[in-house]
């Protein structure tokens, strides 16, 4: 296998390692994640009411994605800690799923991307809004969580439209 499409987290014995990313260039990265949970039509109004029983379900996944990305090297092994970190998340509502439609942006100056910390974001504010109105909706669906684009660093722009 070429040398660019080895998988960076595998030695040449095949076991898990941490990139070394000491020799790389601290560059200005940013990346942008997206995603969507399905649910029943009455299930986005209640949401978009803010009368969850829990409370105001949109505001509290937008902080937890903010949180989750913050956290991302603590949950997924061997991903690098990038405490500067920022992390944007808005979640908007859309009746044509129905259902609510997640974005996150991480932005950091470091040595390495910043994809799974936007990803994290995404996902974390998705089982949030689950978690919120699970009691009067236990058939939603997570879908679609992806990486839209990511720039900076040694590979430049990359975007999933291309």
């Amino acid at each position: 296998m070429s040398p660019s499409k080895r998988l960076t987290h595998v030695d040449e014995q095949g076991r898990a390692r941490m990139v070394d990313v000491t020799e790389k260039e601290v560059t200005a990265r940013r990346a942008v994640a997206e995603g969507h949970i399905v649910m029943d039509p009455e299930t986005l109004r209640l949401i978009v009411s803010g009368k969850t029983a829990k409370g105001d379900a949109i505001q509290v996944a937008e902080l937890a994605g903010v949180m989750a990305g913050k956290k991302t090297s603590d949950l997924i092994p061997l991903c690098h800690a990038l405490p500067s970190a920022s992390v944007k998340v808005s979640l908007e509502p859309d009746e044509s799923l129905p259902g609510i439609r997640a974005r996150a942006e991480a932005r950091v100056v470091d040595r390495t991307g910043v994809e799974m910390e936007a990803l994290t974001a995404v996902s974390v504010a998705l089982l949030t809004v689950y978690d919120m109105a699970k009691a009067v909706d236990r058939g939603m669906r997570i879908e679609g969580v992806r990486l839209l684009e990511k720039e900076g660093g040694r590979s430049g722009k990359w975007s999933a439209d291309k």
